[in-house]
Protein backbone atom coordinates (compact mmCIF):
# COMPACT_ATOMS: atom_id res chain seq x y z
CA UNK A 1 0.00 0.00 0.00
CA UNK A 2 1.64 3.24 -0.99
CA UNK A 3 1.51 5.42 2.29
CA UNK A 4 0.68 9.41 1.92
CA UNK A 5 3.05 12.38 2.29
CA UNK A 6 1.12 12.87 5.61
CA UNK A 7 1.52 9.21 7.32
CA UNK A 8 5.51 9.40 5.71
CA UNK A 9 6.08 12.50 7.26
CA UNK A 10 4.53 11.50 10.58
CA UNK A 11 6.56 8.14 10.62
CA UNK A 12 9.68 10.07 10.24
CA UNK A 13 9.44 10.44 14.03
CA UNK A 14 10.23 6.79 14.33
CA UNK A 15 13.75 7.16 12.69
CA UNK A 16 16.45 5.86 14.86
CA UNK A 17 19.53 6.86 12.98
CA UNK A 18 19.28 10.03 10.91
CA UNK A 19 22.34 11.35 8.81
CA UNK A 20 22.46 14.90 8.35
CA UNK A 21 24.65 16.49 5.34
CA UNK A 22 25.51 20.36 5.13
CA UNK A 23 26.29 21.49 2.08
CA UNK A 24 28.78 24.15 1.66
CA UNK A 25 26.77 26.86 0.40
CA UNK A 26 25.10 26.85 3.54
CA UNK A 27 28.61 26.71 5.70
CA UNK A 28 30.63 28.89 3.80
CA UNK A 29 31.41 31.60 2.02
CA UNK A 30 35.12 32.77 0.09
CA UNK A 31 35.53 36.23 2.08
CA UNK A 32 33.93 35.60 5.77
CA UNK A 33 34.89 31.88 5.85
CA UNK A 34 32.59 29.31 8.32
CA UNK A 35 29.02 30.51 9.19
CA UNK A 36 29.83 29.66 12.77
CA UNK A 37 26.24 31.30 14.01
CA UNK A 38 24.52 28.43 11.52
CA UNK A 39 26.67 25.78 12.42
CA UNK A 40 26.00 26.05 16.16
CA UNK A 41 22.72 25.76 15.72
CA UNK A 42 22.94 22.77 13.53
CA UNK A 43 24.84 21.26 16.48
CA UNK A 44 22.46 22.23 19.36
CA UNK A 45 19.68 20.94 17.17
CA UNK A 46 21.48 17.81 16.84
CA UNK A 47 22.24 17.20 20.14
CA UNK A 48 18.57 17.58 21.29
CA UNK A 49 17.76 14.75 18.89
CA UNK A 50 20.81 12.70 20.77
CA UNK A 51 18.99 13.53 23.76
CA UNK A 52 15.27 12.04 22.85
CA UNK A 53 17.50 9.00 22.21
CA UNK A 54 18.34 9.49 18.08
CA UNK A 55 21.66 8.20 16.97
CA UNK A 56 23.09 11.39 14.78
CA UNK A 57 25.64 11.15 11.59
CA UNK A 58 26.52 14.57 10.72
CA UNK A 59 28.43 14.33 6.65
CA UNK A 60 29.73 18.30 5.82
CA UNK A 61 31.43 19.86 3.37
CA UNK A 62 33.58 23.40 3.22
CA UNK A 63 36.76 22.29 3.55
CA UNK A 64 37.98 24.06 0.50
CA UNK A 65 35.64 27.01 0.61
CA UNK A 66 37.32 27.34 4.44
CA UNK A 67 40.62 27.06 3.05
CA UNK A 68 39.93 29.45 0.21
CA UNK A 69 39.11 32.16 3.12
CA UNK A 70 42.19 30.72 5.72
CA UNK A 71 44.42 31.38 2.71
CA UNK A 72 43.02 34.40 1.13
CA UNK A 73 43.15 33.43 -2.11
CA UNK A 74 41.61 35.81 -5.19
CA UNK A 75 40.32 33.12 -6.75
CA UNK A 76 39.15 29.33 -6.69
CA UNK A 77 42.09 26.45 -6.59
CA UNK A 78 41.98 24.79 -10.10
CA UNK A 79 44.70 22.64 -9.98
CA UNK A 80 43.98 19.34 -8.25
CA UNK A 81 47.25 19.34 -5.91
CA UNK A 82 45.67 23.24 -5.08
CA UNK A 83 42.27 21.93 -4.32
CA UNK A 84 43.75 18.99 -2.04
CA UNK A 85 46.17 21.77 0.10
CA UNK A 86 43.32 24.22 0.24
CA UNK A 87 40.91 21.14 1.69
CA UNK A 88 44.12 20.15 3.79
CA UNK A 89 44.04 23.94 5.63
CA UNK A 90 40.28 24.37 5.63
CA UNK A 91 39.85 20.63 7.26
CA UNK A 92 41.81 22.66 10.60
CA UNK A 93 39.07 25.25 10.55
CA UNK A 94 35.87 22.65 10.55
CA UNK A 95 37.36 20.20 12.71
CA UNK A 96 37.80 23.22 15.55
CA UNK A 97 34.14 24.61 14.57
CA UNK A 98 32.69 21.65 14.66
CA UNK A 99 34.10 20.66 18.17
CA UNK A 100 33.45 23.82 19.21
CA UNK A 101 30.16 23.99 18.37
CA UNK A 102 29.44 20.37 20.11
CA UNK A 103 31.75 20.59 23.23
CA UNK A 104 28.92 23.96 24.44
CA UNK A 105 26.79 20.90 24.52
CA UNK A 106 29.13 18.78 26.54
CA UNK A 107 29.15 16.53 23.10
CA UNK A 108 32.79 14.80 21.86
CA UNK A 109 33.10 15.04 18.08
CA UNK A 110 35.21 12.57 15.99
CA UNK A 111 36.26 13.53 12.56
CA UNK A 112 36.15 10.97 9.90
CA UNK A 113 37.95 11.08 6.18
CA UNK A 114 36.13 9.05 4.02
CA UNK A 115 36.91 8.10 -0.01
CA UNK A 116 34.34 6.53 -1.58
CA UNK A 117 36.71 3.68 -1.63
CA UNK A 118 36.22 3.09 1.69
CA UNK A 119 33.20 2.17 1.18
CA UNK A 120 33.95 0.31 -1.65
CA UNK A 121 36.04 -2.11 -0.46
CA UNK A 122 34.44 -4.72 1.65
CA UNK A 123 36.71 -5.18 4.44
CA UNK A 124 37.24 -1.31 4.60
CA UNK A 125 33.60 -0.72 4.52
CA UNK A 126 33.01 -3.18 7.79
CA UNK A 127 36.19 -1.41 9.57
CA UNK A 128 34.36 2.27 8.67
CA UNK A 129 30.51 0.40 9.91
CA UNK A 130 32.46 -0.91 13.28
CA UNK A 131 34.13 2.42 14.07
CA UNK A 132 31.40 4.76 13.51
CA UNK A 133 29.18 1.94 15.39
CA UNK A 134 31.40 2.14 18.16
CA UNK A 135 31.30 5.66 18.28
CA UNK A 136 27.81 6.31 18.07
CA UNK A 137 27.57 3.73 21.51
CA UNK A 138 29.99 6.33 22.65
CA UNK A 139 27.71 9.05 22.28
CA UNK A 140 29.98 10.78 20.07
CA UNK A 141 29.20 12.42 17.07
CA UNK A 142 31.03 11.37 14.02
CA UNK A 143 31.81 14.31 11.88
CA UNK A 144 32.30 13.06 8.25
CA UNK A 145 33.43 14.36 5.29
CA UNK A 146 35.23 13.21 2.15
CA UNK A 147 39.16 13.39 2.46
CA UNK A 148 39.98 15.83 -0.56
CA UNK A 149 43.27 15.63 0.79
CA UNK A 150 44.14 12.82 -0.63
CA UNK A 151 41.26 12.47 -3.53
CA UNK A 152 42.16 13.00 -6.87
CA UNK A 153 39.15 12.03 -9.41
CA UNK A 154 36.72 12.99 -5.94
CA UNK A 155 37.37 15.92 -5.90
CA UNK A 156 36.85 16.77 -9.12
CA UNK A 157 34.22 14.85 -9.84
CA UNK A 158 32.69 13.94 -6.14
CA UNK A 159 30.49 15.32 -3.91
CA UNK A 160 29.05 14.58 -0.40
CA UNK A 161 25.50 13.99 -1.28
CA UNK A 162 26.81 10.73 -2.33
CA UNK A 163 28.76 10.47 0.35
CA UNK A 164 25.64 11.21 2.56
CA UNK A 165 24.24 8.58 1.10
CA UNK A 166 26.53 6.08 0.93
CA UNK A 167 26.73 6.77 4.90
CA UNK A 168 23.18 6.10 5.27
CA UNK A 169 23.06 2.87 3.43
CA UNK A 170 26.23 2.11 5.55
CA UNK A 171 24.90 2.39 8.68
CA UNK A 172 21.01 1.47 7.71
CA UNK A 173 19.77 4.74 8.66
CA UNK A 174 16.17 5.52 8.05
CA UNK A 175 16.29 9.42 6.85
CA UNK A 176 18.82 11.21 5.13
CA UNK A 177 18.12 14.93 5.68
CA UNK A 178 20.22 16.98 3.24
CA UNK A 179 20.23 20.72 4.20
CA UNK A 180 21.13 23.24 1.55
CA UNK A 181 20.46 26.95 0.60
CA UNK A 182 16.96 26.41 -1.24
CA UNK A 183 13.66 24.96 0.18
CA UNK A 184 13.64 21.94 -1.94
CA UNK A 185 12.65 20.52 -5.14
CA UNK A 186 11.18 22.81 -7.62
CA UNK A 187 9.47 21.74 -11.05
CA UNK A 188 11.90 24.13 -12.47
CA UNK A 189 14.97 26.31 -11.64
CA UNK A 190 13.46 28.61 -9.17
CA UNK A 191 16.15 30.50 -9.66
CA UNK A 192 15.65 31.27 -13.73
CA UNK A 193 11.56 30.27 -13.43
CA UNK A 194 10.05 32.67 -10.90
CA UNK A 195 6.85 30.77 -10.85
CA UNK A 196 8.39 27.64 -10.84
CA UNK A 197 6.24 25.01 -8.90
CA UNK A 198 7.13 23.24 -5.35
CA UNK A 199 7.43 19.77 -4.84
CA UNK A 200 6.91 18.73 -1.53
CA UNK A 201 6.89 14.91 -1.92
CA UNK A 202 7.43 12.53 -4.18
CA UNK A 203 8.73 8.65 -4.46
CA UNK A 204 12.43 8.97 -4.96
CA UNK A 205 12.11 6.39 -7.99
CA UNK A 206 9.62 8.77 -10.01
CA UNK A 207 11.48 9.11 -13.42
CA UNK A 208 9.41 12.47 -13.79
CA UNK A 209 11.97 14.26 -11.28
CA UNK A 210 14.43 13.60 -13.36
CA UNK A 211 13.22 16.66 -15.70
CA UNK A 212 13.05 18.90 -12.62
CA UNK A 213 16.29 18.87 -11.18
CA UNK A 214 19.18 21.70 -11.97
CA UNK A 215 22.76 21.82 -11.69
CA UNK A 216 25.17 22.91 -9.26
CA UNK A 217 26.24 26.61 -7.74
CA UNK A 218 29.88 27.54 -7.95
CA UNK A 219 30.46 26.98 -3.79
CA UNK A 220 28.98 23.80 -4.34
CA UNK A 221 29.81 20.30 -6.20
CA UNK A 222 26.51 18.89 -5.41
CA UNK A 223 23.14 20.76 -7.00
CA UNK A 224 19.63 18.88 -6.75
CA UNK A 225 21.04 16.27 -9.86
CA UNK A 226 23.44 14.63 -7.10
CA UNK A 227 20.66 15.52 -4.10
CA UNK A 228 18.10 13.46 -6.58
CA UNK A 229 20.81 10.75 -6.74
CA UNK A 230 21.85 10.40 -3.28
CA UNK A 231 18.00 10.21 -2.60
CA UNK A 232 17.35 7.29 -5.05
CA UNK A 233 21.00 5.74 -3.23
CA UNK A 234 19.55 5.93 0.13
CA UNK A 235 16.16 4.44 -0.59
CA UNK A 236 17.76 1.29 -1.90
CA UNK A 237 18.38 0.72 1.73
CA UNK A 238 15.05 1.81 2.62
CA UNK A 239 15.16 5.29 3.91
CA UNK A 240 13.58 8.49 3.38
CA UNK A 241 15.41 11.72 2.23
CA UNK A 242 14.30 15.22 3.03
CA UNK A 243 15.64 18.24 1.32
CA UNK A 244 15.10 21.08 3.08
CA UNK A 245 16.61 24.78 3.60
CA UNK A 246 19.09 24.73 6.50
CA UNK A 247 18.83 28.16 7.30
CA UNK A 248 15.12 27.37 8.50
CA UNK A 249 14.67 28.00 12.21
CA UNK A 250 14.34 24.71 14.22
CA UNK A 251 14.88 23.05 10.65
CA UNK A 252 15.79 19.46 12.29
CA UNK A 253 13.29 19.39 15.00
CA UNK A 254 10.58 20.32 12.72
CA UNK A 255 11.60 17.24 9.96
CA UNK A 256 11.97 14.61 12.65
CA UNK A 257 8.67 15.70 13.92
CA UNK A 258 6.78 15.30 10.76
CA UNK A 259 6.61 19.31 9.75
CA UNK A 260 6.05 19.38 6.07
CA UNK A 261 8.49 21.35 5.69
CA UNK A 262 11.56 20.82 2.77
CA UNK A 263 11.12 17.71 0.02
CA UNK A 264 10.27 14.46 0.81
CA UNK A 265 11.63 11.91 -1.23
CA UNK A 266 10.50 8.62 -0.30
CA UNK A 267 11.76 5.36 -0.31
CA UNK A 268 9.89 1.99 -1.55
CA UNK A 269 11.19 -0.29 1.01
CA UNK A 270 11.46 0.11 5.08
CA UNK A 271 15.27 -0.07 5.78
CA UNK A 272 15.20 -3.42 7.06
CA UNK A 273 12.67 -4.83 4.56
CA UNK A 274 15.26 -3.78 1.89
CA UNK A 275 18.31 -5.15 3.69
CA UNK A 276 16.18 -8.59 3.93
CA UNK A 277 15.44 -8.50 0.52
CA UNK A 278 18.98 -8.04 -0.58
CA UNK A 279 20.14 -10.69 1.35
CA UNK A 280 17.47 -13.17 0.43
CA UNK A 281 18.25 -12.37 -3.38
CA UNK A 282 21.83 -13.79 -2.56
CA UNK A 283 22.06 -17.22 -4.33
CA UNK A 284 25.26 -18.00 -3.96
CA UNK A 285 26.56 -18.55 -0.35
CA UNK A 286 30.53 -18.60 0.17
CA UNK A 287 29.96 -21.08 3.17
CA UNK A 288 27.46 -23.03 5.70
CA UNK A 289 27.10 -23.01 9.44
CA UNK A 290 25.69 -26.47 10.99
CA UNK A 291 22.95 -25.59 13.80
CA UNK A 292 22.27 -27.47 16.61
CA UNK A 293 18.68 -28.11 17.25
CA UNK A 294 18.38 -25.20 19.79
CA UNK A 295 19.47 -22.83 17.46
CA UNK A 296 17.73 -23.99 14.76
CA UNK A 297 14.53 -23.55 17.33
CA UNK A 298 15.22 -20.58 18.54
CA UNK A 299 15.89 -19.07 14.87
CA UNK A 300 13.03 -20.58 13.89
CA UNK A 301 10.47 -19.78 16.15
CA UNK A 302 12.23 -16.63 18.22
CA UNK A 303 13.72 -14.67 15.54
CA UNK A 304 16.56 -14.50 17.33
CA UNK A 305 20.37 -13.94 16.20
CA UNK A 306 22.79 -16.48 15.50
CA UNK A 307 24.89 -17.23 18.35
CA UNK A 308 28.20 -19.31 17.82
CA UNK A 309 27.03 -21.78 20.99
CA UNK A 310 24.54 -22.92 18.34
CA UNK A 311 26.92 -23.91 15.86
CA UNK A 312 28.05 -27.30 15.51
CA UNK A 313 30.77 -27.17 12.27
CA UNK A 314 31.65 -24.73 9.73
CA UNK A 315 32.26 -25.48 5.85
CA UNK A 316 33.31 -23.34 3.06
CA UNK A 317 36.04 -20.56 3.31
CA UNK A 318 34.70 -17.02 3.43
CA UNK A 319 35.40 -13.51 5.00
CA UNK A 320 33.79 -11.06 7.77
CA UNK A 321 30.92 -10.09 6.35
CA UNK A 322 30.12 -12.85 3.58
CA UNK A 323 26.68 -14.47 2.94
CA UNK A 324 26.51 -17.73 4.94
CA UNK A 325 23.76 -20.42 4.71
CA UNK A 326 22.55 -21.71 7.55
CA UNK A 327 21.70 -25.61 7.47
CA UNK A 328 20.21 -27.66 10.20
CA UNK A 329 21.91 -31.19 11.18
CA UNK A 330 20.00 -33.16 7.96
CA UNK A 331 22.06 -30.67 5.87
CA UNK A 332 18.39 -28.22 4.76
CA UNK A 333 18.40 -24.56 4.89
CA UNK A 334 17.09 -22.79 7.62
CA UNK A 335 17.91 -19.02 6.68
CA UNK A 336 21.18 -17.18 5.53
CA UNK A 337 22.72 -14.18 6.48
CA UNK A 338 26.28 -11.98 6.37
CA UNK A 339 28.66 -13.66 8.79
CA UNK A 340 30.05 -11.02 11.60
CA UNK A 341 33.21 -13.56 11.42
CA UNK A 342 35.46 -15.16 8.87
CA UNK A 343 35.39 -19.27 8.23
CA UNK A 344 38.89 -19.68 10.43
CA UNK A 345 37.70 -17.30 13.40
CA UNK A 346 34.12 -19.06 12.96
CA UNK A 347 36.08 -22.18 13.32
CA UNK A 348 37.76 -21.41 16.65
CA UNK A 349 34.80 -19.93 18.15
CA UNK A 350 31.82 -23.29 17.45
CA UNK A 351 29.73 -23.98 20.87
CA UNK A 352 31.37 -21.15 22.47
CA UNK A 353 29.47 -18.73 24.70
CA UNK A 354 29.06 -14.71 23.15
CA UNK A 355 31.76 -13.51 26.61
CA UNK A 356 34.04 -15.79 25.25
CA UNK A 357 34.55 -14.76 21.94
CA UNK A 358 37.34 -12.73 23.25
CA UNK A 359 38.61 -15.50 25.15
CA UNK A 360 39.44 -18.02 22.14
CA UNK A 361 40.10 -15.05 19.47
CA UNK A 362 41.95 -12.14 21.75
CA UNK A 363 39.16 -9.73 20.51
CA UNK A 364 35.38 -9.83 19.73
CA UNK A 365 33.56 -7.77 16.71
CA UNK A 366 30.34 -8.93 17.46
CA UNK A 367 28.55 -11.01 20.51
CA UNK A 368 26.54 -12.74 17.69
CA UNK A 369 27.63 -14.75 14.12
CA UNK A 370 24.69 -13.25 12.65
CA UNK A 371 22.55 -10.42 13.96
CA UNK A 372 18.94 -10.96 13.24
CA UNK A 373 18.76 -8.06 10.56
CA UNK A 374 21.38 -9.43 8.44
CA UNK A 375 19.59 -13.03 8.78
CA UNK A 376 16.58 -14.11 6.48
CA UNK A 377 14.56 -17.12 7.13
CA UNK A 378 14.32 -19.52 4.35
CA UNK A 379 10.27 -19.11 4.52
CA UNK A 380 10.91 -15.30 4.40
CA UNK A 381 13.18 -15.65 1.01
Amino acid sequence: MTMTEESLRAALATAETIVVKIGSALLTDPVHGLAHDLMARWCAEITGLLASGKRVLLVTSGAVAEGVSRLGLQQWPTSVHELQATAAVGQMGLVQAYEQAFAAHGRHTAMVLLTHDDLADRQRYLNARSTLTTLLEFGVVPVINENDTVATDEIRFGDNDTLAALVTNLLQAELLVVLTDTDGLYEADPRSVADAAFVPFAQASDAKLDTMVAGSGRLGRGGMITKLKAARLAARSGANTVIADGRATDVLKRIVAGESLGTLLAADLSPLDARKRWIAGQLKAAGDLELDAGAVAALTHKGVSLLAVGVVSVSGKFSRGDLVRCVDSQGALVAQGLSNYSSAETQKVLGVASQDIANRLGYSFEPELIHRDNLVLLNDA
